[in-house]
């Protein structure tokens, strides 16, 4: 299991009304729906009154507080984490399962991603349209926002870019504000000041409207995606509760041609 620290200043009951009011919800509804009365509660979040491990988890589960996170909160608390982090490789039957969910996907490039978009694994179509970014982004691990959006990255290939940027720093603050995951809000800050060239458009080809597509050049021929993401329900693992798989599927059979002649025969 991963080190955790919560600092000084971090008691269970400041954690307890961050993440109440990260969730812009009432002492009263979250009393409620978690069975304690308010003034429990309230008593929990100043310090007048220490929540066993069972309150705790209920609380949590009822904030949605993620398994990292919700360690801090044992820890504030004086009790041991519950929950163990382990690497990838050491998730046993997970581990398969992420790599069967990536081969499962093959003609369509599909990765597995950490919190910050870290990239974990990938099938072999995505190692493929991921050939092209530089050694020194390249490095492990390699993250896909950045790969995606630095000038020296992949950038110059989206034909999209003005929109894609936008949808992915929304992505970013939507996460930072769900998670706040360690090191989110540094990744936020680097990719806004990669900006944009200033022949960039925003605009997305017709039909692109209901989702964002990501419209991209390649050695092989321009494509166009769509993504769906898939996590692990009920995860115990605090690096399964992190995983996401994202997929990335073909708008236009031009694109699922091209993807199809990188599968192989």
């Amino acid at each position: 299991m991963s080190a955790i620290t919560v600092g000084s200043e971090d008691t269970v009951g400041m954690l307890v009304k961050r993440w109440r009011e990260r969730r812009r919800r009432s002492q009263l509804d979250v009393s409620l729906a978690a069975g304690l009365s308010a003034k429990h509660l309230s008593y929990i979040e100043t310090g007048r009154s220490n929540p066993s491990r069972d309150m705790i988890e209920r609380i949590c589960d009822e904030l949605d507080v993620p398994l990292r996170e919700r360690n801090r909160f044992y820890l504030a608390a004086g009790f041991a984490p519950i929950h163990p982090e382990r690497s990838l490789a050491d998730l046993g039957a997970a581990r398969e399962a992420v790599q069967a969910v990536l081969t499962g996907m093959e003609p369509n490039p599909a990765v597995a991603v950490n919190v910050c978009w870290d990239l974990l694994a990938a099938n072999q179509t995505a190692l493929v349209l991921l050939g092209g970014i530089p050694d020194e982004l390249a490095g492990l691990p390699v993250n896909m926002l950045r790969a995606t959006l630095h000038p020296d990255g992949l950038a110059s290939q989206v034909r999209n870019l003005g929109q894609w940027r936008t949808h992915v720093l929304r992505r970013v603050r939507r996460q930072l504000e769900r998670t706040a995951a360690d090191g989110l809000a540094d990744l936020l800050v680097e990719l806004e000041s990669y900006g944009l060239p200033e022949s960039t458009t925003t605009s997305a080809r017709p039909g692109g409207d209901l989702v964002v597509p990501l419209q991209m050049a390649t050695p092989y021929g321009d494509v166009a995606f769509l993504y769906a993401a898939t996590v692990f329900g009920s995860p115990r693992d605090v690096t399964l509760d992190e995983i996401a798989i994202e997929t990335f599927f073909p708008t236009d059979p031009a694109t699922a041609r091209i993807l199809r002649s990188l599968s192989g025969p």
